[in-house]
């Protein structure tokens, strides 16, 4: 493989991380920020209230976006074959 090659198969990996991560990221974020707001509206400064919410949150995110998640790592791999067989 040249130079220019192992960088679009870096690139393409590095997209396809980037979609896969996304959806679990992002809910993450939104539940963090909305504890958060909740903690300074209520002056509840407790550590542990941001944790369990979270981790609930981001575990049914993953369970709703593992068939997305799948086909993007599977046609990720397709593309690397394809590369690997091209020679």
């Amino acid at each position: 493989m040249t130079g220019p090659e192992v960088l679009d198969v870096a690139r393409d990996g590095i997209t396809t991380l980037i979609y896969v991560s996304a959806p679990m990221m992002l809910i993450g974020l939104a539940v963090g920020v909305g504890i958060g707001l909740l903690q300074a509206l209520t002056q509840v400064q407790e550590m542990t209230l941001v944790f369990v919410p979270k981790i609930i949150a981001i575990f049914f995110t993953f369970m709703l976006s593992l068939p997305f998640m799948s086909s993007l790592m599977a046609g990720y791999m397709n593309r690397v074959a394809e590369r690997i067989i091209a020679g």
